[in-house]
């Protein structure tokens, strides 16, 4: 069983095209003839989105991907084959993926990453508390100069179905004035105004509607989530994260590897139903 979805890429502004495959073992994405688990990928760029290293090529935008495998525990039986170097941003968030991941039939499995000590990490502005418990669950709160946004918090319990109806749909968002150093840099050079929530000073820019109010915070969450399970996560135990980006949550991430706060588990086994 497959399933097939196209789009342009947001950075690369090119068409691109994801196969989503039933396979026997690890979560994957596969690039031709090469592939990289989901949980043990070589991460190459973290700037407005997740790039990983897939053989000898690049792959760009993966976080949403990931973030639809880790939010439905599906890190072993799939493969994300991907044609055009990016993912494509579909919908903006992670709800076409998946609707697409559910009509596969595979199972969930357990979190292969474990709190395994009360642990708290600072980088930059963002923070990272964690601590272990029995199950998942994820906090984030966000805070911007917004007068739409300003403080909000977004939360995951580990219930596919949660992260399907309350997280998965919340669409990437940014600020207008943003745009032009985006482009000198390489990035955002396709913005589907129905895929993306664009905010100017003063609101909305023109064509944009938010979902739920706290759409900004929920995507911060499903990128959190996506960041997570490029790890094995995400994990069992609580997780608590303010103000996170890409580059943060991955500089927490292999701190907390690296001091032992989070555990990798070296199997993978179908959760209990």
């Amino acid at each position: 069983m497959s399933a097939r979805l196209s789009g342009v890429g947001l950075h690369g502004g090119r068409p691109a095209t994801i196969f989503l495959r039933r396979v026997a073992g690890p979560s994957r994405f596969v690039v031709g003839a090469a592939s990289v688990e989901l949980s043990a990928p070589s991460v190459a760029r973290v700037d407005q989105g997740v790039s990983i290293a897939v053989g000898d090529a690049t792959l760009d935008l993966v976080e949403h991907a990931a973030a639809a495998l880790g939010g439905l525990g599906l890190r072993s039986g799939v493969a994300v084959e991907v044609d055009g170097g990016e993912v494509p941003l579909l919908d903006g968030g992670a709800a076409e993926i998946t609707r697409a991941l559910g009509a596969l039939g595979v199972a969930p499995s357990s979190p292969r990453l474990v709190v395994a000590r009360a642990w708290r990490l600072e980088v930059g502005a963002s923070v990272y508390a964690i601590e272990p418990a029995g199950e998942v669950s994820l906090s984030c709160d966000v805070e911007f100069d917004h007068p739409l946004i300003g403080a909000q918090r977004a939360v995951f319990h580990g219930d596919p179905a949660e992260f399907a109806r309350e997280i998965a749909p919340a669409r990437t968002f940014g600020f207008a004035r943003d745009h032009a150093a985006l482009l000198a840099r390489g990035r955002a050079r396709a913005v589907p105004m129905d895929a993306v929530v664009v905010f100017d000073d003063a609101g909305l820019a023109p064509g944009c509607e938010l979902a739920w109010p706290d759409e900004p915070a929920r995507h911060k969450l499903l990128d959190l989530i996506g960041d997570l399970a490029l790890y094995g996560g995400p994990p069992r135990g609580r997780v608590s994260a303010v103000r996170p980006g890409h580059a943060a949550t991955h500089a927490f991430v292999r701190a907390a590897l690296a001091e032992g706060a989070l555990t990798r588990v070296d199997w993978i086994h179908p959760a209990p139903c």
